[in-house]
């Protein structure tokens, strides 16, 4: 039966989660130099429209499809065929299928655009393009489809790995891929000899807002219904993220004097991303720990990205890929502490140790295929349309070189 009050909540999910991407677009905007800002932002607002439409086409039905193997959907559900506005789909009793399809969209969309902080300031924008893409179908619909799929191969019915809200399918491998993507693209022109520091520490903050309100939808939403895992989902969300906000801001204070309004937000953006996978799974005293966690060893990430002297340019393995990896080692050791209604059947019959152990085996099968395949994608496009622009080029800057735009040009 369709529930109405589950339906309109997944509604509003699938909204909140829309707003995370001009969210992440202020976010990763106003981190970079003011010449590369319109092309920074475009690169998430695009991502709206390129992996909605290949969600559509394609993406879904190879996620969400009926199984092949347990590693990637069939063609039945291909331009939304057989996906329908009044019957629920295999995935969610109380909601339409297309309320589910459209919720998960939005996860579709979000990840690659994670990946723009790798290369950012110095990517062609045709490049992009075709990277978003390859990278959704060849990467992300898989992924999706060995964690959540009915029959994938990692899932509940298959290894048994738990991510109730992305840890996996979105973050490590959003992170894996950026730390690949860094490999392949190199340093920025004069990395480490001029200043790169943020442009518009006020788009910063704005931007981690909306992540921050948004994510209450990712991670609440996945419940896919009104209820108590929303409710838990929501709360330890919010603490999560409050938490690893306080933890980067002391940590900035006490060695450098100063509590940091960047380290603030991107505290928070650690937190959120790292209690994702645990967010249905976990009550509010394991949040705190992974709060804190996440807080203290993505702030080390950064410390130890800079001093490899990689440059991942907004810190997305930093922040995504090490807290992916926390968030789903967290949710094996948590389970069900504090929250039952998911962990009661989850441990039945197995001991934390062997959950952990599943969770370390998706992140090593998940970070695997991202890092893999993102090389792959990125070797084949530098060798045939090219992947950087020229030096001329970024020393003009993506917003003029790529869009013949600029987006201070009546300040100037």
């Amino acid at each position: 039966m369709i529930d109405s009050g589950d339906t309109a909540w997944v509604l509003t999910s699938s909204a909140l989660v829309f707003i995370m991407v001009p969210g992440l677009a202020f976010f990763y905007g106003g981190l970079v130099r003011n010449k590369n800002v319109l092309g920074t932002i475009m690169q998430s607002f695009i991502a709206l429209a390129i992996v909605g439409v290949v969600w559509v086409l394609w993406g879904y039905s190879l996620a969400f499809g009926p199984d092949i193997g347990g590693f990637i959907g069939n063609l039945k559900y291909i331009g939304l065929r057989n996906v329908s506005a009044t019957d629920a789909g295999p995935y969610a009793a109380t909601i339409p299928h297309q309320a589910f399809m459209i919720f998960q969209a939005k996860f579709a969309i979000i990840t690659p655009a994670l990946i723009a902080g790798a290369f950012a300031e110095r990517i062609k924008f045709s490049a992009f393009v075709i990277f978003m893409i390859a990278w959704s179908t060849i990467v992300y619909a898989p992924l999706a489809h060995w964690v959540w799929g009915v029959d994938g191969w990692l899932g509940l019915n298959g290894w048994g790995a738990l991510d109730f809200a992305g840890g996996s399918v979105v973050h490590i491998s959003s992170g894996v891929a950026a730390l690949a993507a860094a490999f392949i693209f190199g340093r920025r022109l004069r990395y480490g000899q001029e200043s790169m520091e943020p442009h518009n520490i006020t788009l910063v903050v704005l931007g981690a807002s909306l992540l921050w309100f948004g994510w209450f939808g990712f991670n609440a939403g996945s419940a896919l219904g009104a209820g108590a895992i929303a409710t838990s989902a929501f709360v330890v969300t919010h603490i999560s993220a409050a938490v690893a906000a306080l933890t980067w801001v002391g940590i900035d204070w006490y060695l450098n004097g100063k509590p940091s309004v960047v380290g603030a937000a991107t505290g928070a953006v650690a937190g959120l991303a790292t209690i994702t996978p645990a967010a249905g799974f976990v009550g509010p005293m394991p949040a705190v720990l992974i709060g804190l966690a996440a807080g203290t060893i993505c702030y080390m990430a950064v410390k130890l990205k800079n001093r490899m002297r990689l440059d991942d340019s907004l810190d997305v393995w930093a922040i995504h890929g090490v807290g992916g990896t926390i968030g789903m080692l967290a949710t094996g050791i948590f389970v069900g502490v504090g929250f039952l209604t998911l962990g009661d059947h989850v441990l039945e019959g197995m001991s934390r140790g062997e959950q952990v152990l599943r969770q370390l085996g998706a992140i090593g099968a998940v970070a695997g295929w991202s890092f893999v395949m993102t090389m792959a994608i990125l070797l084949v496009l530098k060798r045939t349309i090219g992947i950087r622009v020229s030096e001329h080029e970024e020393e003009q800057g993506l917003d003029l070189s790529q869009h013949g735009e600029e987006s201070y040009g009546s300040l100037s």
